[in-house]
């Protein structure tokens, strides 16, 4: 029977690792790339909800009434649930995003609107389309986000 030599042996062993460390490396890669465009396409989706709540309230502060808007929403991104929260503090009003099932406090991805009084409610995917409303009560603006299921 013929004897494998070491040095072969050793070289066999070195190519299963370096095999390996390419395989992972082209995993992360690939991981990243997914993640990319799961971001770019939340991204995406947040600026037209930012958008129509500016339009939204841009109507309500120029007629004083009270306005609506129903936007379908895609059920989710990539194989990833997403939520959509608006929030406000004294000085600015915006719209926070993420990827998964639960809304999270400091998330990085913003986008900013136009002073609302009050900016609130939430949006998870997978609820159908998301509902928009702004009203101008007593000399003060309100922006809501809501699911259907929510909003009665």
């Amino acid at each position: 029977m013929p004897s494998i030599t070491p040095s072969h042996l050793y070289t066999f062993i070195a190519l299963i690792v370096v095999s390996g460390i390419l395989i992972l490396s082209f995993i992360d890669y690939a991981e990243a790339l997914r993640f990319s465009s799961e971001a770019k396409q939340l991204k995406n989706i947040m600026d037209g909800v930012a958008s129509k709540c500016t339009e939204l309230v841009t109507l309500a502060l120029a007629t004083n009434s009270t306005n609506e808007a129903t936007i379908q929403m895609p059920t989710r991104i990539g194989d990833k649930q997403y939520w959509l929260a608006l929030v406000n503090d004294t000085s600015e009003a915006w719209l926070e995003g993420g990827l998964g099932g639960t809304p999270l406090q400091g998330m990085d991805m913003h986008v900013h609107f136009p002073k609302a009084g009050l900016s609130t409610g939430y949006y998870i995917s997978g609820s159908g389309a998301a509902k928009i409303s702004s009203s101008f009560n007593e000399g003060f603006l309100e922006i809501y986000l809501t699911s259907p299921s929510e909003s009665g």
